[in-house]
């Protein structure tokens, strides 16, 4: 496999709303995985958020992933990630769906996963910052289970689960491959030893700073005790992305959804050491440094030169997609609307992307 570009979506709505808001949200991304398919993207990922207005409203992938499923026939189809802590998911919900999904795609699935590191949404759930990390590997050592065991059974600290057959299985044997996501230095090393894919999801990060967090995680995957049944040794990285015929149209259609997304993701995670002041934050200590950082400083232009960021015409997208590899990306998620980029414009970025930049990296 070379350098592959997927499609990477949080279902943005943004405001004033208005009846038909959402549903021409989701129909417009099902149009768009469908182009994506056509035109050579090697993914289709989506987040799950609860609770997050205008950021995202994508709270149940698993529905829009069966309409994908139904409307494309290469393309993978990722969780970006399911969340696993419960009561997020239950993971014998999550084990199901995830091998339903696999069977109605005819084996495209990818199995990302995640904790999430908000307050909207863990304090929305009931669920306590400090046990997040444990609740998501105990959960995902259940689905793994469930997967790949006839009559499986669970006694663990947060779950059990009697003898039980636990239907569907999935297509792909001896189950999709799992990824987990981060956003901090230390979960890059948390995903190698695990012998995970990497979803670096780091909103901001130049290539450089990119390729010290991959390196990081290929020096762990050394080590690796694989939580599956098999090692996934591929990294992933997250950037805003927005192709135009010429870089003033790029800039003018990416620039304001590029900043507000970029501030908001930086305010949602921040709320996370807000809300726990005064507590140890653990796992989520990578948060205290977000919640009172000066955004003010932060423009397009910085952005755009430190690479951050991939806005331009074809060649410009080019250049700098070439530097996400050359800091050892095997993947691009291409965040296509960050907010409020208009449909048509999402389409025809995601057009050029597959007439010129993807042909590049064959």
């Amino acid at each position: 496999m070379g350098f592959e570009f997927g499609l990477f979506y949080e279902i943005p709505v943004a405001r004033p709303w208005h009846a038909r808001s959402e549903y021409e949200a989701y129909h417009n991304v099902v149009a768009q995985a469908v182009r994506g398919d056509e035109l050579g993207f090697s993914h289709f990922w989506t987040v799950e958020h609860h609770f997050l207005s205008e950021f995202s409203h994508c709270s149940a992938p698993e529905v829009l992933y069966g309409a994908v499923a139904a409307k494309t026939k290469r393309i993978k189809i990722g969780h970006g990630v399911r969340l696993l802590p419960f009561p997020y998911n239950h993971p014998i919900r999550a084990a199901e769906m995830g091998a339903a999904l696999d069977i109605i795609c005819d084996g495209r699935m990818e199995f990302g996963t995640g904790r999430s590191a908000t307050r909207d949404e863990l304090e929305g759930f009931g669920i306590d910052p400090m046990e997040t990390r444990e609740l998501w590997q105990e959960a995902l050592e259940v689905v793994i289970g469930a997967w790949t065991t006839d009559v499986f059974e669970w006694q663990g600290k947060y779950f059990k689960v009697p003898p039980r057959r636990v239907h569907p299985k999935p297509l792909q044997q001896p189950h999709p491959p799992i990824w987990m996501a981060t956003s901090s230095p230390q979960g890059h090393e948390v995903c190698g030893r695990a012998g995970l894919g990497l979803l670096s999801f780091t909103i901001g990060v130049p290539p450089d700073e990119l390729a010290f967090r991959i390196g990081l995680y290929r020096n762990a995957l050394k080590e690796a005790k694989p939580m599956a049944k098999f090692a996934n040794p591929r990294a992933a990285a997250f950037t805003m992305v927005h192709c135009a015929e010429t870089n003033a149209e790029a800039r003018h259609n990416a620039e304001e959804s590029v900043l507000w997304y970029f501030k908001r993701s930086i305010e949602l995670i921040g709320s996370l050491a807000a809300w726990q002041e005064g507590k140890e934050l653990g796992t989520y200590e990578y948060t205290r440094a977000l919640k009172d950082l000066n955004l003010e400083g932060f423009n397009f232009d910085l952005l755009d030169e430190m690479d951050a960021i991939i806005v331009g015409d074809p060649e410009k997208c080019i250049q700098k997609a070439k530097r996400y590899r050359q800091a050892g990306c095997d993947q691009l998620l291409c965040l296509m609307n960050p907010h409020s980029i208009p449909a048509d414009k999402v389409m025809r970025s995601i057009e050029l992307f597959g007439e010129h930049v993807i042909p590049a990296f064959r």
